[in-house]
């Protein structure tokens, strides 16, 4: 189902109708000018939402807690993420490891910005590792080039 779309001022100016529509469509997608967009929901919707996230995060959790589970999630993840090709056997483990925790933290604390994280961190090491001539590039030898410890951001 697409999510109907409408301006701030059209929500500032006839909330009535913007109501009716909300209780039809559950969510809206509100545009602004001046600012971020943003998404109206009913309580209903976003605590479903939420449970979704919560099962979803948990039985993930729960699988790789097996042998057999873990194995139909290495199984599953290419479908999910194709990138994951390019990614050594430790370093996707690392990434599913990683991957659960951040959905842990979506289920229990309701911190999203891990899990985006996460993807978007191991994406970007797959799509190096998918070039060999970067991957060569970004892992050569610094000689006499050491600029000291990396810190933490």
């Amino acid at each position: 189902m697409l999510t109907p779309t409408i301006s701030f001022s059209e929500l500032s100016k006839n909330s009535k109708r913007v109501a009716e529509t909300l209780d039809k469509a559950k969510r809206l997608h509100v545009t602004r000018r001046d600012g971020e967009d943003m998404y109206l929901t009913t309580a209903g919707h976003d605590q479903q939402r939420e449970e979704t996230a919560d099962i979803t995060a948990r039985l993930f959790s729960a699988l790789m807690t097996t042998d057999g589970g873990a194995r139909a999630i290495l199984l599953a993840l290419p479908a999910v993420f194709p990138w994951v090709r390019h990614l050594a056997p430790e370093e996707l483990r690392q990434f599913v490891e990683e991957l659960t925790h951040a959905a842990q933290d979506v289920a229990e604390l309701d911190v999203h910005a891990n899990l985006h994280r996460v993807i978007a961190e191991w994406r970007a090491t797959a799509r190096i590792l998918a070039d060999p001539e970067l991957t060569a590039h970004l892992t050569r030898p610094l000689l006499g080039e050491d600029h000291g410890e990396v810190v933490l951001p």
